[in-house]
């Protein structure tokens, strides 16, 4: 069984991006494919989010640092099929210490190496911090596709643009030659407005092949969920956004080949 890398990676915050990434990677677990998210932001944000406290040495800033191992980070959740790497603020040194190091691009990549070889997951998510940084890159550099999640507004067109050229950058540099944008998730959406639908309508004419069906609905309940510890699946199981987020991970599963 081979595993698939996702990053889900946007420069601006608040944009969905670690609500997408829990409730993708719970919504995988929940159809029992064997998922493992990895929080890399240092806020911890999809840490807390499936319940797991932030602990002092249990992140990958050691093994990013050669000391110990990503597989001994790995933290089961309450939820079957799912699993962690948690994150700690210490994590954010690691954007200045990792450009003294050798090959600083791919350290992630070099880190995630021994759980992608033990097969004993099928899909590892990778939560980002809201920056175009050093983890962000090394995500990067360490997946096989790129998810982007954008929020249903005007301004979210240029950061698009933005992180596309990095994705080019990184390809032509060798860096992560097979680096593939997996799919645009637009986030967020109000059905009330006018503006939505205009800011959808508009990704689809330049990415109409990488833009998923599902659209993210902005609801209350997607979230009050976190603060509770819990992906929306069990929060509001019978919620607008549960539906999206099982209609998300229907696509990613059918799109990627995950259940093969």
């Amino acid at each position: 069984m081979s595993t698939t890398v996702f990053t889900i990676a946007n420069q601006k915050g608040g944009v969905g991006k670690t609500t997408t990434a829990v409730n993708l990677a719970a919504a995988l677990a929940e159809r029992k494919i064997h998922t493992l998210l990895v929080d890399l932001d240092p806020q911890a944000n999809a840490t807390s989010a499936v319940g797991i406290e932030k602990q002092e040495g249990r992140s990958l800033y050691g093994p990013l640092h050669g000391e110990g191992t990503a597989l001994e980070m790995i933290t089961p959740t309450a939820y079957e099929h799912l699993a962690l790497i948690p994150s700690e603020v210490d994590l954010a040194a690691i954007e200045m210490e990792l450009t003294q190091q050798e090959n600083y691009l791919l350290r992630l990549r070099h880190t995630l190496q021994p759980i992608r070889d033990s097969g004993g997951y099928r899909v590892i998510i990778i939560d980002c911090p809201p920056a175009l940084g050093m983890l962000s890159m090394n995500s990067l550099a360490a997946a096989d596709h790129l998810l982007i999640a954008l929020q249903c507004e005007y301004m979210a067109l240029e950061g698009l643009g933005q992180i596309l050229k990095l994705v080019e950058r990184l390809k032509s540099a060798g860096v992560n030659s097979d680096l593939d944008i997996g799919g645009v998730v637009m986030t967020m959406y109000d059905i009330r407005t006018n503006l939505s639908r205009q800011v959808v309508e508009e990704v689809k004419k330049h990415l109409s092949d990488k833009i998923f069906d599902s659209v993210i609905p902005r609801t209350v309940r997607l979230s009050e969920a976190p603060s509770f510890g819990k992906p929306i699946f069990q929060y509001d199981p019978l919620s607008p956004g549960s539906t999206a987020y099982r209609n998300l991970a229907k696509e990613v599963i059918a799109r990627f080949g995950l259940d093969e």
